[in-house]
């Protein structure tokens, strides 16, 4: 019991730690230290605070170095800094990115009347207009063999001459562009100078000062997968959307250690839509309700650890399934295996991914525990063997039966007639898409009515005692938190809707909690009883 207690008070030592750090670090980016002697030689002066006429040209080129010519798209002859606007422009393909080719966006701040090329005090950033990605399958009807492509598809599939694209990359278009310009007035010392800002600062002695130029930035995290576009050598032109506002000092910092973040992940592989799906915490969600997800994805990762941590200790000692379901921890495992298999076929994203696929497993383990199987090998060749129940499990086993055989009469004729109707009405990649979403909505549709006969057997022997609490209350936090996450992470709807649905069993769990109150003959999470504990063993002593 000790070493238990002291595991987990180490587990949630090294999370405070973890936390406060984070709190550290957090801090270290947003707050950045001033100058505080104006007049001292290492401080870093703005050149906005001049009040300098500045122009914002954007061209487009074929090369990052605009070698092989470069066209003007777009241009704020009087470009105010303090002014934030949106523009739409059209923009011209060349030949070479129409094949499957790439385009650069080349933005530059300037003095105004001066072309940025012959201006030393120009800032310029660079962009990639384009970014590879397979695209989507097409979907068709299963009955009919009728196709229901986008329109991009259709042209895709016109000037590919087949379905070969869908094997391999495509260029897409970005249609935004967003820029940022830091406005306020704040004097950098050189000693303290932050390592993230100055790969973007550009500085110049203007006599005995030294002052820097605008802080531009462009804002990859903006750019979403919903906002690509497919080209192909029909796109002769497309729009651009191009966004510019003011950005604060702090901001702008959080935003660079953030992109940096997301490139990092696409160097270890993760796709485009997996960086897309956290590009969308970052950008769709308040920065106040941010720093507040931070902390939640915290408390989830620490609930997660000590919910598999004590549901797997439980089930590691657990001897007899007296008063639990076994056909509700069959149900599970089916269950979450459909949703993994469900999420993987939608591409969904790691996030969500990894821990179904980490929970399918621990599934499978407790079903084999549930049903006391042993597997031999003979060679390669499995042979499973099913422990026999006792009388107490056997009349858990009729109560479960009872419930079960009632619960069919409702569950069977609706997840059929659901799999008919899609089948008729909806289109899909595959039969094999079919058959998971038909499974899966069965799943998040009526999964919860698999644990009523979890709930009827705990109705017949009066008791939850049996269940492993310390696990599920993990998991009810966990719940909770996960309907915060359904509307951050991107996910498909049944499986945020699923989330919800948790948090009705877990009241109706806590209801029958309250309802069975504990008392000392009634049997523990180990199959005891505190009566049985007390009693002495062996011969009592006589007088």
């Amino acid at each position: 019991m000790f070493q238990k207690t002291s595991f987990t008070t180490l587990i949630v030592g090294v999370f405070v730690v973890y936390v406060l750090h984070t709190c550290w670090v957090m801090y270290g980016i947003v707050y950045t230290k001033p100058c505080e002697n104006p007049k001292f030689e290492n401080c870093l002066k703005p050149y906005l605070a001049g009040k300098t006429r500045l122009q914002l040209s954007i061209y487009t080129a074929l090369r990052p170095n605009a070698d092989g010519g470069h066209t003007l798209i777009h241009k704020e002859e009087d470009f105010n800094v303090e002014s934030k606007f949106e523009r739409i422009v059209n923009v011209s393909l060349p030949k070479k990115t129409r094949k499957n080719g790439t385009l650069y966006a080349m933005v530059f701040v300037h003095q105004a009347g001066m072309s940025p090329w012959q201006d030393p005090r120009q800032v310029h950033l660079v962009t990639q207009l384009t970014t590879y990605m397979i695209p989507k399958p097409l979907e068709v009807s299963l009955i009919s063999g009728e196709e229901a492509p986008k329109p991009e598809q259709l042209k895709r599939k016109t000037s590919t001459g087949g379905d070969s694209a869908v094997d391999r990359p495509v260029s897409h278009w970005r249609s935004r562009l967003t820029l940022n310009v830091v406005s306020e007035d704040f004097v950098f010392d050189r000693d303290f100078l932050p390592s993230d800002v100055h790969r973007y600062l550009k500085v110049f002695q203007n006599g005995k000062k030294m002052v820097y130029l605008p802080l531009l930035f462009v804002d990859e995290l903006s750019n979403r997968v919903k906002d690509l576009m497919e080209i192909n050598s029909t796109s002769i032109e497309l729009p651009l959307t191009i966004s510019y506002d003011t950005i604060s000092l702090g901001k702008l910092r959080f935003w660079i250690h953030m992109q940096d973040a997301v490139y990092s992940l696409q160097q270890f592989g993760f796709t485009e839509k997996d960086a897309d799906e956290i590009k969308g915490i970052f950008v769709d969600t308040n920065l106040y309700l941010l720093a507040l997800t931070f902390f939640v994805a915290a408390f989830h990762l620490l609930f997660d650890f000590l919910a598999f941590k004590n549901d797997i200790s439980f089930w590691k000692q657990k001897k007899s399934m007296v008063g639990m379901s076994s056909k509700a921890v069959l149900w599970r495992c089916f269950s979450t295996i459909v949703i993994f298999m469900y999420l993987f076929d939608e591409q969904t994203s790691l996030l969500v991914l990894i821990p179904a696929g980490i929970g399918s497993l621990i599934e499978v383990w407790k079903v084999k525990k549930a049903f006391k199987i042993q597997i031999i090998w003979k060679g390669v060749k499995p042979t499973f063997i099913f422990g026999k129940s006792d009388e107490s499990e056997r009349r858990t086993e009729e109560y479960d039966t009872l419930a079960m055989k009632y619960l069919s009469y409702l569950l069977y004729p609706m997840c059929i007639g659901g799999a008919v109707y899609a089948l008729v009405v909806l289109r899909y990649k595959s039969w094999y898409s079919w058959i998971i979403n038909s499974l899966v909505n069965g799943v998040y549709a009526f999964g919860f009515l698999f644990m009523l006969p979890q709930l009827f057997v705990n109705y017949k022997f009066k008791s939850v005692a049996h269940l492993p609490w310390k696990a599920f209350m993990y998991k009810a936090f966990n719940t909770f938190i996960d309907d915060i996450f359904a509307f951050i992470i991107t996910m498909p709807t049944s499986h945020r809707l699923a989330c919800f649905r948790d948090d009705v069993v877990f009241l109706v769990y806590l209801y029958q909690r309250w309802l069975y109150p504990v008392d000392k003959t009634r049997m523990n999470e180990y199959g005891l009883s505190y009566d049985e504990e007390e009693k002495p063993k062996g011969k009592a002593h006589e007088d």
